[in-house]
């Protein structure tokens, strides 16, 4: 029986073969070498201690009054899921392997709204309906400056305002809070962690003297006269003055 000879592959294209397939190889290779992104946020403290029993207590009793954290805006540049740091007064490097576990304004908001439900003991009803004889304050801010200097400080610059809903009433404040930090990118957030942790105190203490001042008998505070705004909280001169 005779068999036909196969005709063999050109030398070139052989080689081109192997080329592809070391190439591939190679590739893969770094694909598995390539350094893994880290992810940090900005949660707030964990909830105060207590049985799951008091928690649960504290969960469903109605508060005297709601708070409403509205969304948060955050300068552009910082506007991305990769930490964006100062390497000097006009530069920045935005660094991709360091990675917020979402946007940095959704980060503020979320600790924001945390910290304030546990320091007053209410409910964030933002996106969600709620009864009309039940006060509600408005909780916005506006982040001017969200500065992070690796091995310095972190820097937060906010304007922020708290609002009795279906009240013409309102109280605008300022807050400059820059945090001294170590070196790491675990010690830079942890500083922003605690200069909005500090904010926050701040804005606790504005939304509970909107209530404290609120005139008995008004949903949500007067709508003209008899609703004597208070003025911003004396930690807020400071902490901007130390800044």
């Amino acid at each position: 029986m005779m068999f036909a000879r196969l005709p063999r592959p050109p030398r070139g294209l052989v080689r081109g073969a192997v080329y592809v397939g070391a190439l591939a190889g190679l590739i893969a290779m770094a694909a598995c070498s390539s350094p893994s992104s880290r992810f940090y946020t900005l949660g707030a403290d964990s909830a105060p201690a207590g049985s799951a029993a008091a928690v649960s207590a504290r969960t469903s009793a109605a508060p005297a009054w709601l708070i409403e954290v509205a969304p948060i805006d955050v300068p552009p540049q910082v506007a991305k899921n990769q930490l964006v740091v100062q390497t000097g007064p006009t530069q920045v490097q935005v660094l991709e392997q360091e990675r917020w576990a979402s946007l940095p304004g959704d980060e503020l908001r979320r600790a924001l709204s945390t910290s304030l439900t546990q320091q007053l003991d209410t409910i964030d009803v933002y996106g969600t309906a709620y009864a009309d004889t039940t006060p509600v304050y408005r909780v916005s801010m506006n982040v001017q400056r969200f500065e992070s200097w690796p091995g310095s400080h972190a820097l937060i610059d906010a304007v922020w305002s708290v609002r009795a809903v279906r009240s013409n009433a309102v109280m605008t404040c300022r807050s400059v809070v820059s945090e001294p930090v170590g070196g790491g990118y675990d010690a830079l957030v942890n500083g922003h962690r605690v200069a909005l942790q500090r904010i926050a105190l701040q804005v606790a203490g504005a939304v509970q003297a909107m209530a404290s001042a609120a005139p008995q008998g008004k949903v949500g505070g007067a709508t003209g006269a008899g609703f004597a705004v208070p003025a911003c909280p004396s930690a807020v001169a400071a902490a901007s003055a130390g800044s």
